[in-house]
């Protein structure tokens, strides 16, 4: 399967240490472990930090075709602080190179020329109207590959406007419980009771898509799919960090889709996968698929 993955690359710092991330890498590596062929849409500065992440993504087995270097200016980072309970709190630095990127007519046309099965996009990348026009000219470029959207809010990074347009474009929508409780104010509820599955059927009526995934950490996450409700529960782990767990939540998600598995195996792999990261340091720690099947199973 090929996957075409837009948006940000940006470094991680965490205390002393630095992790190479930003969602759309991030989602483009633990994609990449489940097998599939994925190119990365985005742009690195010509400094220091964007040499290590250039030579990184090459390392992930990325392809860096659509990679680009922007002259002039830093690659991105992200300060990150993490709660008790490993959570993180994000203070994205910008501009940063990823936001001098440019979807021109002639990188569209090559994108589908690649003729991707699916397209990842998310919020951060898309905080300027000309990313959001760019983006959406894109995707009618490629109106035959499937479309998710991981809405990865970060305060101060994001527009309701830009929001609801990504939305509007996506067969699948991707988001946390917090994310969904802070955008159920957007929609008329008319009195309705706040729950998930009320949440989910309201956005898949709004924005016409096929499926809302709602990620809820140690409670697992609740999928409504073709007007069918599904929840699983979380794996039990030692959390680390969960940084990059849902980015690996939507990578797998996507792979369970695509082997045409029924929701509720494909919530119980993800929910696996996710675990397995945040069992570990940084957003693409290493792991292998074999690693995951003793999770599902309890082990």
């Amino acid at each position: 399967m090929r996957i075409v993955s837009i948006g940000e690359v940006l470094w991680d710092v965490i205390g002393p240490s630095e992790y190479l991330g930003g969602a759309p890498l991030n989602f483009a590596a633990h994609a990449r472990k489940l097998g599939h062929e994925v190119y990365l849409v985005s742009g690195v500065g010509d400094d220091e930090r964007g040499r290590r992440a250039f030579e990184a993504i090459q390392r992930l087995s990325i392809a860096p075709d659509l990679l680009q270097v922007v002259r002039g200016r830093s690659t991105g980072t992200a300060e990150v602080e993490l709660d008790p309970g490993g959570k993180p709190m994000f203070r994205i630095v910008r501009p940063a190179a990823y936001d001098f990127v440019r979807l021109t007519p002639e990188l569209r046309q090559r994108i589908a020329e690649l003729r991707p099965d699916w397209i990842y996009f998310g919020t951060l990348f898309h905080t300027s109207e000309r990313a959001v026009a760019s983006t959406l000219a894109l995707l009618d470029a490629v109106a035959s590959a499937n479309k998710i959207y991981d809405v990865n809010l970060r305060d101060g990074n994001w527009t309701l406007a830009a929001v609801e347009k990504l939305a509007s474009r996506a067969d699948v929508i991707k988001l946390s419980d917090s994310e969904a409780e802070f955008l159920d104010a957007s929609l008329d509820t008319n009195g309705e009771e706040a729950t998930i599955q009320r949440f989910c059927e309201r956005w898949c009526d709004q924005y016409h898509c096929k499926t809302v995934c709602v990620t809820m950490g140690e409670r697992g996450c609740a999928i409504f799919h073709d007007r069918v409700f599904t929840e699983a529960p979380a794996c039990r782990i030692d959390v680390v960090d969960t940084v990059g767990a849902g980015d690996a939540f939507a990578a797998a998600l996507v792979h369970g889709m695509s082997q045409a598995w029924t929701m509720p195996r494909c919530a119980a792999f993800a929910n696996a996968v996710a675990g397995l990261v945040a069992s570990r340091p940084g957003a693409i720690p290493e792991w292998d698929v074999e690693e995951v099947w003793p999770k599902l199973l309890g082990s």
